[in-house]
């Protein structure tokens, strides 16, 4: 299952990592808004078909689950698979990262 989380997901979009990260705390679609705009400082503007499409999908496939209501809205949380394949991409990204600093910085052992 969790492999094919990863085929499916992996490498994610920015859209995907910021809206699953900003589940870590139960969010509504609105708040996951402010919340990347927040982090991001104003970069990244998530509008609403984005974020429902994309609750939609993590909630189908077992990354998200609801978490109760706030203010008659929906709120969602990461689940443990949803989690997981959060920390998978986190690592890939440190790879990119770390690859990338290398070789700009001069040191091409890696």
């Amino acid at each position: 299952m969790r492999e094919q989380l990863r085929k499916t997901y992996m490498p994610m979009t920015e859209s995907a990592y910021y809206i699953l990260l900003s589940l870590k705390e139960p969010r509504h679609g609105y708040g996951i808004i402010l919340y990347v705009k927040e982090i991001t400082r104003d970069r990244i503007g998530l509008g609403a078909g984005t974020i429902y499409g994309t609750l939609t999908k993590f909630e189908k496939d077992g990354l998200i689950e609801t978490a109760g209501e706030e203010d008659r809205r929906k709120l969602y949380r990461l689940t443990e698979d949803g989690l997981w394949l959060l920390e998978q991409e986190l690592d890939r990204i440190d790879e990119l990262a770390r690859n990338g600093h290398c070789i700009i910085g001069g040191n091409s052992n890696g």
